[in-house]
């Protein structure tokens, strides 16, 4: 070690350290304390509160790969779940510089105080440039990240940390992180002028299966006319029925699919032979496709950012669209009848479900992207023609 890395090493009150040993010492923020989990990269610009507010994120640290991260600030408005088992999503987050100070009209609070309230470790000072690129060579990695202020980092103990980590293969996460009681919904998107709009007029009704739902998905479903009921995973069929729904949907939600399908796969087959409209989203999508009888699988980099191109292939529109999961369907395994209706363009994988003969339809990112963009939004209306038809 020369002098240089000597001093910036006595400097250091954080650390992230990697299963394989690697590691990346910087200056901490946040919550202090250590964590463990999958370390993945998130290539959005804005809405840093958003994504480490989605429950989809359990058990992760994000890596931001856009450089200047809390001029935004952070606002009680901006959380996106829906519950309090969800209120802590990610678990670490990593960036390139320093957390910039507040400048923004709609700010409460300085990002640096925010994470700390919400027991998120953070690590700033890192070369998240090598990290990404390490990423996309060898996959997402399990890691421990640490803020000591005192600058004690156990470097040994926390490579051991992130060894121990079971990891998210095989972990049902979406059952820490969905509502214990059924709840109504039926609050707006956000407007510029007045917040949040009033209640939907909610000409239908779904259920809204909760995996880790985001409140936008809620929103963008009242947006339309649809007054949503919200239960929890281990909800019955029969208990879902007696609901009198016009249609079902799927939430989002963190963790394998195959879990989470090991424990919800009874209502879900039962659902599906029911005839109700469906709409999946996200894990929702996943567990649709499992019930149809398709399989998924793991990623080596996942998908995470409001940047990705996505092919309509029913109407060959191309969509800018927020993505955020770590499984994909395999496209190989649908069975007849299931057809492909969206597709990644970024690397092909599969990105949306229907089924023939059937109100069933499913997509693989996040319709309702908070913050967006928004290209996708059109997708809560054809869900309504389909429970209108």
């Amino acid at each position: 070690m020369d002098k240089n890395q000597s001093n910036f090493a006595s400097q250091a009150s954080g650390a992230l350290a990697l299963a394989d040993g690697t590691v990346f010492l910087g200056i901490g923020s946040g919550a202090v304390g250590t964590a463990v989990g999958e370390l993945c990269f998130n290539t959005a610009m804005t809405g840093y509160q958003e994504i480490l507010t989605d429950p989809s994120y359990a058990e992760q640290v994000v890596l931001f790969t856009f450089p200047h991260i809390g001029n935004v600030g952070a606002n009680p408005e901006d959380h996106e779940e829906s519950s309090e088992n969800a209120a802590k999503a990610a678990v670490g987050t990593v960036f390139r510089e320093s957390i910039t100070p507040p400048s923004n009209w709609r700010a409460d609070d300085h990002f640096d105080a925010w994470l700390a309230k919400k027991g998120i470790v953070g690590l700033s000072g890192v070369d998240t440039r090598a990290l990404t690129r390490l990423i996309r060579e060898n996959g997402m990695q399990k890691c421990a990240i640490q803020y000591a202020p005192d600058g004690q980092i156990d470097t040994e103990a926390l490579i051991r940390a992130a060894q121990a980590w079971e990891g998210l293969e095989a972990a049902d996460l979406a059952a820490k992180v969905d509502a214990d009681a059924e709840y109504d919904h039926s609050e707006r998107l956000w407007d510029l002028g007045t917040g949040f709009a009033g209640d939907s007029s909610g000409e239908k009704h779904v259920v809204v299966v909760d995996f880790g739902v985001k409140k936008n998905i809620l929103r963008n479903l009242a947006e339309v006319g649809i007054r949503a009921t919200v239960v929890n995973g281990d909800t019955s069929f029969d208990t879902i029925a007696d609901l009198k729904p016009d249609g079902v949907v799927l939430s989002n939600g963190p963790g394998d699919p195959a879990a989470t399908f090991e424990r919800a796969g009874t209502m879900l087959k039962t659902l599906v032979d029911s005839g109700m409209p469906i709409l999946g989203i996200c894990l929702g999508h996943q567990l649709l496709a499992l019930t149809l009888g398709a399989k998924t699988m793991k990623m080596e980099q996942g998908h995470h950012g409001a940047n990705h191109p996505v092919k309509d292939l029913e109407t060959g529109k191309v969509e800018i669209v927020s993505m955020n999961h770590g499984f994909t369907v395999d496209v190989a395994t649908l069975p007849t009848g299931v057809e492909e209706s969206h597709r990644s363009l970024f690397d092909g994988t599969n990105s949306g479900l229907k089924v023939a003969g059937k109100p069933i339809i499913s997509v693989q990112h996040h319709p309702e992207a908070s913050p967006g963009p928004q290209d996708s939004f059109y997708l809560f209306k054809r869900f309504a023609d389909l429970m209108e038809a």
